[in-house]
């Protein structure tokens, strides 16, 4: 078949479904549905596994979205377990960031290649004037994975193996980091994504303007017209009933786009944050909230609640690092008590809120997550699935050091010059980037 008509094919599949990708993108808020099973993973260790497992029983469609899709052996694994799929008629599509996969597009494109593959990259990086390109600097941050629209993978894992860092190379210890493993009505809002996300790598513009371009086209179609009719006109529909289940797990799939979700994730975790009346538990590599987050985490800290991060010990970018050193004396001012993890790099990007309330995906807390890059995250309200998070917090929180108030030991005016440093190339960035609105 070729490109156009395959092309044609899948926007029809995509537009003309209840619950398709541009019903998920009209709505602001996380939503809960009932009857879900999560199960958290951590590290390669559990996620590879199970993801392997997932693929070789596909029997119709596998999606893979990833920021880091490595050329190593957890890599090539997955690359082997991708065509072995398809030769079974699976049909098997995946995206990989330009950037984050820059050192492996070549061997990428040399081995996935088969009869029901499709490859695509989102935002590839040609040279240096690719960054003068509008949109550039918002990378695909997503980790998706969804197999037969029953099973899903989300989190902060990227195909590459635990104990080798890009920049840093191989590791004693493997980087501490989550996913979960989803069954259950939330599946669909995941799979709308990978496939909305796999659309727009491959028309390479943001949906208002692909949609437009394409009624625009030389040749042209009622049924692109059609399709920018019902993207003024779609409502969420097909999750009524799951939304209504109280029974567990309720689960909510959340992202960070730039359409109607800009700001779904920050929001989810502030508003969390802000009823919490017993513990918060963040545990984020990339530190570096605007003031609405920060002051939730302080007023929960008066409160009583007790409230603890984790961050990175073992720093990879020093101006990450120095972003949430900044900070530290404001948060601990207010009782918030702040750890730094050291055995290993760190790379999860999970938190909790009292009993009922936990997150595990891909976003920091930063300004590039929260305003610039396209991530995804899963939101759990169950006891138990918090309860053995907080497990496996309070286990890396045993293997780190706690920061003492004034450790760092800097003079006031020393302080003062590097949060203004720090906030200055927030802003130099987030202008760059084209990002809007306060933070």
């Amino acid at each position: 078949m070729s490109a156009r008509p395959q092309l044609r094919e899948d926007l029809q599949s995509a537009f003309s479904q209840p619950g398709s990708p541009l019903d998920w993108y009209r709505h602001s808020r996380a939503i809960f549905t009932g009857g879900n099973e999560v199960q958290l993973l951590r590290g390669g260790a559990e996620l590879f596994p199970a993801m392997h497992e997932s693929i070789a029983k596909a029997r119709h469609q596998v999606w893979l979205v990833t920021y880091i899709f490595h050329d190593d052996d957890a890599g090539r694994a997955i690359i082997e377990a991708l065509r072995t799929a398809a030769r079974r008629g699976v049909r098997v599509s995946v995206v990989v960031d330009g950037f984050g996969s820059a050192d492996s597009l070549i061997t990428l494109q040399s081995l996935l290649p088969e009869p029901g593959v499709r490859f695509t990259v989102f935002r590839p990086v040609k040279g240096w004037r690719s960054w003068f390109q509008p949109g550039q600097l918002r990378r695909l941050h997503h980790k998706l994975c969804v197999v037969d629209g029953e099973l899903a993978f989300v989190g902060g894992i990227n195909i590459i193996d635990d104990r080798f860092d890009l920049h840093h190379g191989v590791s004693e210890m493997p980087r501490l980091d989550f996913a979960v493993q989803v069954r259950g009505p939330a599946v669909g809002p995941i799979e709308q994504t990978a496939r909305a996300m796999w659309m727009r790598s491959h028309f390479g513009r943001d949906w208002r303007d692909e949609l437009s371009g394409l009624a625009r086209s030389p040749k042209p179609m009622a049924r692109a017209r059609r399709l920018l009719r019902r993207l003024r006109s779609t409502r969420w529909k097909g999750l009524g009933p799951a939304m209504a289940d109280p029974s567990p797990m309720r689960a909510a799939f959340v992202v960070r786009d730039n359409f109607r979700q800009r700001r779904t994730i920050e929001v989810s975790y502030i508003e969390a944050i802000r009823h919490a009346r017993e513990r918060v538990d963040v545990v984020c590599p990339y530190f570096y909230p605007g003031r609405a987050f920060r002051r939730a985490l302080r007023q929960a800290a008066k409160r009583g609640a007790r409230v603890r991060l984790l961050l990175q010990g073992k720093v990879d970018y020093r101006l990450a690092a120095l972003a949430a050193q900044v900070l530290y004396d404001e948060l601990q001012a207010q009782g918030v008590r702040i750890y730094e993890y050291t055995p290993a790099f760190l790379h999860a990007k999970v938190a909790l809120v009292d009993s009922d309330w936990a997150t595990v995906g891909s976003s920091n807390i930063d300004p590039l997550s929260l305003l610039v890059n396209l991530e995804a995250n899963v939101i759990v309200r169950d006891s138990a699935f918090v309860e053995e998070l907080g497990r496996e917090i309070d286990l890396a929180l045993a293997a780190s050091r706690e920061v003492v108030p004034g450790q760092y030991g800097l003079a006031s005016w020393r302080l003062s010059l590097r949060r203004k440093f720090v906030a200055a190339c927030a802003r130099l960035y987030l202008r760059i980037a084209g990002a809007t609105g306060k933070y």
